[in-house]
């Protein structure tokens, strides 16, 4: 009931086009709390709340502007550098109580991080290299084989698809059940860090 009351309110609000982020933002606190305590999942809330946003609004000095695009743009460094990260790793479940620097060597670990960290570039980007030197395909305008090359490296990053084949192959292989998660984790950070240097000093010449 208390949720349904608060999209009432965020609903009533956009109509009369209140353009006040605190006043969207403390009703969105309501509905995500109680629906968080409804048992229903909270996720829901933000999907709901982020409707109630108007796109188009105008401001005190008569001014058009977006409250919904306003309201992204301040929330998406503290969603890439912080929420998406930590929420990447709490739900991939990774215990390292169990897990020791010797048996991040083992093969296994080894092969995932490695697969991902150089099987991936070697292969996207060797494969590329071979379609543009047959002329199947060719270089964006303006791009480079180093901006390639950082691109390469960057599908490296592997999560959700990377997890669900290390959950089939060692469900049953207790000792590899957490060692394949932080393996994934970490080849994929090495990716993303290396394929930004690339690119961060890769030229147009």
């Amino acid at each position: 009931m208390i949720a349904s009351m608060a999209l009432v309110v965020l609903f009533v609000m956009n109509l009369l086009g209140v353009a006040k982020k605190a006043a969207y933002i403390l009703v969105g606190i309501v509905l995500w709390v109680s629906v968080l305590k409804s048992g229903v999942h909270a996720t829901l809330a933000g999907v709901a709340l982020a409707f109630m946003i108007p796109l188009n609004s105008v401001g005190a000095d008569g001014k058009s502007f977006s409250l919904s695009k306003e309201m992204e743009h301040d929330l998406h460094y503290w969603v890439v550098f912080m929420i998406l990260p930590l929420f990447a790793f709490v739900n991939a479940g990774v215990d390292l109580r169990g897990i020791s620097i010797e048996e991040m060597f083992t093969p296994v670990p080894m092969g995932i991080m490695l697969g991902l960290f150089i099987g991936k570039q070697i292969g996207v980007f060797g494969f590329s290299w071979l379609a543009i030197k047959a002329g199947i395909a060719k270089l964006p305008d303006g791009g480079n084989w180093r901006q390639l090359y950082g691109v390469s490296i960057l599908t490296g990053i592997g999560f959700a698809m990377s997890l669900f084949i290390g959950s089939l192959a060692y469900n049953d292989t207790p000792i590899y059940h957490y060692a394949d998660k932080l393996a994934i984790l970490l080849g994929s950070l090495l990716s993303g860090i290396v394929g930004y240097l690339i690119l961060k000093t890769g030229s147009n010449k």
